[in-house]
């Protein structure tokens, strides 16, 4: 005995869907409707928190100390004759990824805005 579903075939899917719906908050479906599962939750994932001021003041003081990086040398001077996407692809192949790029290519804007303030 197998069941029909009279009606269009958009009125089958909708039934279809509607169904699912009411099932995906508890389980899930796998492949071809051959089994249910009951779905486990995911555990929850904290984001990384920014750095704080002891922190900061750490590596303010270590750049302070030390000096720049010869990377974040080579940023300064292409920042200086307005080179600001090479900065940023110069930046991207040493960092590994854009968003670190972006962030340090404008911590360097920052340093070279200080650095014409002073004098």
């Amino acid at each position: 005995y197998q069941r029909r579903v009279h009606g269009t075939l958009s009125e089958c899917l909708f039934f279809f869907a509607s169904t699912m719906v009411a099932w995906s908050n508890s389980k899930t479906v796998t492949a071809k409707m051959r089994r249910v599962q009951d779905r486990t939750p995911l555990p929850k994932v904290e984001k990384k928190k920014a750095p704080r001021m002891r922190a900061r003041a750490r590596r303010d003081l270590i750049i302070e100390c030390v000096g720049m990086a010869p990377y974040e040398k080579r940023v300064l001077e292409l920042l200086k004759v307005g080179r600001d996407r090479r900065a940023l692809r110069f930046c991207k192949r040493r960092l590994g990824t854009h968003r670190r790029a972006k962030r340090k290519r404008e911590q360097m804007a920052e340093v070279l805005r200080k650095i014409r303030t002073k004098k």
